[in-house]
């Protein structure tokens, strides 16, 4: 299966369940072919089988990818590569929380990895893609941070992963506000190139995002308002397909509401010096 050169083509990460597999949905009802990626064998082929079903006249194909190893990543890159010329749309949704340090077996911290490190790889080797997609109006790639990003007063760059200093909600926090500095730096440096990049607070949503987290995460959750999975769906398809998505990159929307991030995820030197650790760090990888 290959997806028609001459119609937008966007991809969903996390898209095989909660906030991903929504706004998946409702991109392929609006008509756009979808390529989803997911974890888990058994959501991914529940989300596969009921998107494709959707309304709308789009189109989709789930594939799968643990997005804490990079080797992942840069698999699914390839993939997609190989079944669409072009990217209209990058959402960077796939994330999550844990209740401890986990080092994968590239050694990297987990919640670092599948947070920032993975959409960081997946977006720049889908940069090709995107540039071919700006060929009528500006590509888009969008992130799923969060207002976590509040926790953390800046980066700790003696210790970006939490390698050495976990802790559940700040490496998460952390993750987040990589989110944000990584978008402004993207949205800098693509800006030429008809690319442009928001990032987003999806709100505190009904999902398992926290069945992996700690216990204060998971009472959190119970505790919480939380909103259904469609909500923020509604924003990232707003973002993906409106006027407002598209133009002025490296800001940050609650709602469909420009929101002011904090004061670190406004620091623009911390951006440009978050994108070369982050090379460097993949470099080492070796990727």
């Amino acid at each position: 299966m290959t997806f028609d050169a001459n119609r937008p083509v966007a991809v969903v990460t996390g898209a095989s369940s909660g906030i991903g597999r929504s706004t998946a949905r409702k991109l392929v009802e609006h008509g756009r072919q979808v390529i989803g990626v997911g974890r888990d064998p058994g959501r991914c082929a529940e989300a596969e089988t009921e998107i494709s079903s959707s309304a709308g006249g789009g189109a989709f194909r789930m594939l799968r990818g643990d997005f804490t190893l990079m080797a992942d990543v840069q698999r699914v890159a390839e993939e997609i590569k190989g079944l669409a010329p072009r990217l209209d749309v990058l959402v960077n949704n796939a994330g999550g929380v844990r209740d401890r340090r986990i080092v994968t077996a590239e050694g990297t911290e987990a919640t670092f990895a599948a947070n920032h490190l993975a959409p960081f790889l997946l977006t720049r080797e889908l940069l090709p893609l995107l540039r071919a997609g700006a060929d009528r109006e500006p590509a888009r790639v969008i992130a799923v941070s969060s207002s976590a990003h509040r926790m953390s007063e800046g980066l700790r760059w003696d210790d970006l992963q939490s390698l050495h200093r976990f802790q559940p909600a700040a490496a998460y926090g952390q993750a987040k506000l990589a989110n944000i500095l990584f978008t402004r730096e993207l949205a800098r440096r693509t800006a030429p190139d008809g690319i442009v990049a928001q990032a987003m607070h999806p709100g505190v949503v009904a999902t398992n995002f926290a069945s992996h987290g700690d216990e204060r995460m998971r009472a959190h959750m119970a505790a919480a308002d939380t909103v259904p999975p469609d909500e923020p769906a509604e924003t990232l398809l707003w973002l993906a397909t409106g006027a407002e998505g598209g133009r002025d990159g490296g800001r940050y929307f609650h709602r469909k509401t420009e929101e002011t991030p904090s004061e670190a995820a406004r620091d623009d030197t911390a951006a440009a010096r978050l994108w070369s650790e982050s090379e460097k760090l993949l470099a080492e990888l070796g990727f």
